[in-house]
């Protein structure tokens, strides 16, 4: 498919792309998940770059981002779906509502829109080793095998400690 090549392309081009809204601070968290030693260290430094991602300076927003992942929790699927559009049409680059609606769609089934929304995270963020994950689980889905260890090994250049793609990227080199 056309979109998933598209967003291949984006990963193989994520060096020469900078993150929308990316601070010295978020920076650093990223040079030091990316060199961590142990894996109590990176999960650490995963849960403060995911607080970074999580907040947004308008507090409606937040409460929105919140209150989509609290519907989706309860299965309340129409009514994520309805929030997290609404949130992106008033604020089309907050990164994480892209990629929770594209949670939402992977949940759903709906791998086409997941991948676009997929898309957009990385776009804004190419460092988002979340959506390099879900992306690596459609492409395996679709018995791309070599894509999806791509998009692995990528998110393992992020965050060396990602349990599932270490796995893939392993047993791929058997």
């Amino acid at each position: 498919m056309v979109l998933y090549a598209n967003t291949l392309s984006l990963i193989a081009a994520r060096h020469q792309r900078r993150p929308a809204h990316s601070t010295p601070a978020l920076d650093a968290l990223f040079r030091r998940l990316a060199g961590c030693g142990t894996e109590a260290d990176a999960l650490a430094i995963e849960e403060r770059i995911w607080h970074v991602w999580m907040h947004h300076p308008h507090r409606i927003a937040n409460e929105a981002l919140d209150r989509s992942a609290d519907d989706i929790a309860a299965r309340r699927f129409d009514v994520a779906e309805t929030r997290l559009t609404r949130l992106l049409r008033c604020l089309p680059d907050y990164v994480e509502a892209w990629h929770k609606r594209a949670t939402l769609y992977y949940l759903l089934g709906r791998d086409a829109q997941c991948v676009e929304d997929l898309s957009r995270t990385l776009e804004r963020e190419p460092r988002h080793f979340a959506a390099l994950c879900s992306f690596a689980e459609i492409l395996l889905g679709e018995g791309d095998a070599e894509g999806a260890c791509f998009a692995f090994s990528a998110a393992l250049a992020l965050h060396p400690f990602l349990p599932r793609a270490r796995a893939v990227v392993a047993g791929s080199a058997r």
